[in-house]
């Protein structure tokens, strides 16, 4: 042990006295930090957390591959190590204290950093210390052990700069070290994949903005560890005392062992892809960071109540703050500012009833019926109107459970999503008549994706048990046994129905039902729906049973709109593709094929299209008899349906609402503060509340004047994030 001490503290006594291993230890990473903040804007916060990672990580490259690697062969090359060998030293004592001393003099830095941090830029301190700590640790021991082995298969130092320079130039720029890895070609980003500081870069910024521990970095953890024992063997097995000692050029070789774990991580994550959404997930927490003020707005809160002119300070991704007036002076809170005056800022809106796998509009290319394609674009598109969130009531259970996954985790941006599904219904009944367009091998498989069609009570109870285990966010019922030539169903039977929501209840999922008309409305409520989907629109709803609704506190989501584009489907009608936002959503080729079959009249039947008509009239009316009778209102559109288009399709709810007799603000307060409610998320989204999420829609003009206002759409924000809204269709 004594040799050990001795070298270490002669190996920190030179490095003292070095003045360019000071510099480069101590002044160079904050050179660049100081760089960084200002290049990125990184305000306060969060966003200054990311910087801080990228930069130790840059230290830690500097620190093994200079710091070990070059210093070793400079020792070589001065004749400083021939002068150990006639001492009874081995190669480990000198390698070991290198690495120590290279370990401890970078401690400083960590330290450094994170109270500039904290007090220049108002970085929240991390909470995971432990993890953090062994993250540099294993950092620093892994790249010196890379450091020495480079020095061990090199000749001289010009050999051992170029072999320095191979790791540390790529390194630098493609592990997402300088420059973002979201930001850099897919290929790029593959590349990083097998280079030892990608590694590094993501679990500093996993500590930092996602509270991680090294638990969740196993694998990387793993491989900094084997890299430190494969590294000091090998550069003790290859150690040279004196310069005219030469080594093979095939030894070089061995610096691939060293790096092995690595390029074996790199070929299994370029083969799943998945560090191509752990980067875009990280890239949003940058996004999502920082401090600006919205200012001289009017703002409809959600939840009623509205503010003439008022500012929202928004920082790292919620909302700090809401100001009557101009609010604080930005400058001073470092914020950047969204000027407000002329428009009307109001919570991000949420859409209720949604169908993500359907279209809307027509095609003839399969792939546009495909859900794993069409899910997310029209949650993309959903995100691109102003709607932060949406409740799926009968996609692909799979699909919507990974969709919400990623939109949940960053790697994608898309509404979030609730997943209300699949429908409970019956043989036969309302949501199977889809399947039979399935080929008949896919039918089973399609079906049990969409559809459960319990025989008895007990089978009913164990598949909502059975959902509730794989996550979703609510159950789906069916009562409507339609209506009209060709539109009827079988009904579900009212003991099973009753099942359903009872087990729905036991699991605490809540349970909207899909109705036709008075009956099924009353039913919905006896058996204790959280939400009638649709409603009545057969016949007028009983002034009691309203009454009822009300009391219960049973949200009435009328989907106006989708009785609106039925009327024009069946009609031959167009009117639906002409609006502005329809046409920045919809692909050209839908928007195109589906005005070409329109206007062939291939779907005209003047019957179906005059019960739809009267419809939209027989739910207008039931609408505005439940406002009044002090019903709960909430706003669902049914989008996927034909010329029910995600995104656009909410702001023509809004308008058909108003031509019912709907004040604005009420129609404003269904589509978001109590949509939050349903959802079970108001104390996340849903209002301009201090606390909640910043989601939040920033439109030109006063909706409560003129409502198509919502469709002048100025700024998204998403959690936070100021969107660039048509990078969201440019999703891989």
């Amino acid at each position: 042990m004594r040799p050990y001490i001795a070298l270490f503290k002669n190996n920190m006594r030179l490095t003292m006295r070095d003045r360019s291993a000071l510099f480069f230890n101590y002044l160079f990473p904050f050179i660049f930090f100081f760089a960084f903040a200002e290049l990125f804007h990184a305000g306060t916060g969060m966003g200054i957390a990311y910087f801080v990672g990228t930069v130790l990580t840059m230290g830690i490259l500097g620190n093994g591959l200079w710091g070990a690697g070059m210093r070793a062969v400079q020792e070589r090359e001065a004749n400083i190590l021939r002068r150990y060998k006639v001492t009874p030293i081995t190669p480990l004592p000198l390698l070991v204290a290198s690495m120590v001393s290279g370990w401890l003099l970078y401690l400083p830095v960590l330290v450094l950093l994170i109270l500039v941090a904290r007090f220049g830029y108002a970085m929240p301190m991390p909470q995971n210390w432990f993890s953090l700590f062994l993250m540099t640790s294993l950092g620093v021991c892994a790249f010196r052990s890379i450091g020495l082995i480079l020095a061990a298969v090199t000749n001289t130092m010009q050999e051992a700069n170029i072999l320095i320079q191979m790791l540390y130039m790529p390194m630098l720029f493609l592990s997402g070290t300088t420059i973002p890895a979201a930001i850099l070609p897919n290929w790029a980003q593959t590349v990083a994949e097998f280079l030892p500081a990608a590694y590094l870069v993501t679990g500093f910024q996993g500590i930092f903005f996602r509270n991680q521990t090294i638990l969740d970095n196993l694998a990387p953890v793993g491989a900094l560890l084997v890299t430190i024992v494969v590294g000091l063997f090998f550069a003790v097995q290859l150690f040279r005392w004196e310069k005219e000692e030469k080594l093979q050029p095939r030894k070089k070789l061995w610096v691939l062992a060293v790096l092995a774990p690595f390029l074996a991580m790199g070929c299994y994550r370029s083969y799943t892809r998945d560090h191509i959404g752990q980067n875009q997930a990280m890239f949003r927490d940058l996004q999502r960071s920082g401090t600006f003020l919205i200012r001289n707005a009017r703002l409809i809160v959600g939840d009623g109540n509205v503010i003439e002119t008022g500012s929202v300070l928004v920082h790292d991704g919620k909302i700090q703050d809401v100001f009557q007036g101009a609010g604080p002076d930005p400058e001073k809170m470092k914020a950047d500012v969204i000027e407000g005056a002329g428009k009307t800022l109001m919570p991000g809106l949420i859409d209720v009833h949604v169908h993500l796998g359907g279209p809307a509009g027509m095609s003839t290319d399969s792939t546009d019926y495909d859900p794993q394609k069409t899910m997310p674009r029209a949650d993309a598109a959903l995100l691109y109107s102003g709607i932060v969130a949406v409740r799926s009531v009968g996609d692909a259970l799979d699909a919507s459970l990974a969709l919400r996954a990623k939109v949940a985790g960053g790697s994608r941006l898309g509404a979030q999503l609730f997943v209300c599904g699949p429908m409970f219904t019956v043989e036969g009944g309302h949501g199977t008549e889809f399947i039979q367009h399935v080929p008949e091998m896919m039918r089973e498989s399609v079906k049990a994706q969409l559809v459960r069609t319990p025989k008895t009570p007990e089978e009913a109870r164990k598949q909502v048990r059975d959902l509730k285990k794989s996550g979703v966010d609510g159950i789906k019922a069916i009562l409507e046994a339609g209506w009209g030539d060709g539109m009827l169903f079988d009904r579900m039977d009212l003991l099973i129905a009753r099942s359903v929501a009872e087990e729905a209840h036991a699991q605490n999922l809540p349970l909207a039902v899909h109705t036709g008309d008075a009956r099924d409305v009353t039913d919905a409520v006896e058996i204790g729906a959280a939400s009638v989907e649709h409603g009545s629109w057969r016949d007028e709803l009983p002034d009691n049973l309203l009454e009822r609704m009300a009391r219960q506190g049973v949200y009435l989501d009328p989907t106006l709109a989708v009785a609106e584009a039925y009327s024009q489907y069946y009609g031959g009608k167009a009117d639906a593709l002409n609006g502005s936002l329809v046409q920045q959503v919809l692909p050209a080729r839908i928007l195109n094929t589906t005005r070409e079959f329109l206007t062939s009249g291939k779907a005209a039947d003047a019957a179906k299209a005059a019960i739809f008509a009267h419809a939209l009239e027989q739910g207008r009316d039931n609408l505005l008899r439940a406002w009044k009778a002090g019903v709960p209102l909430v706003m669902g559109t049914d989008a996927g349906n034909p010329l029910v288009f995600h995104g656009p399709a909410i702001h023509r709810e809004l308008q058909l609402w108003i031509d019912a007799g709907i004040p604005a603000w009420v129609a404003l307060q269904a589509a978001t503060g109590n949509a939050a409610k349903l959802l079970r998320a108001d104390k996340q989204i849903g209002t301009i509340r201090k606390g909640l999420d910043a989601n939040l829609l920033l439109v030109d003009g006063n909706p409560l004047i003129d409502i198509t206002a919502t469709e002048r759409i100025s700024q998204v924000v998403f959690k936070g994030e100021r969107l660039h809204r048509p990078d969201l269709f440019d999703q891989k």
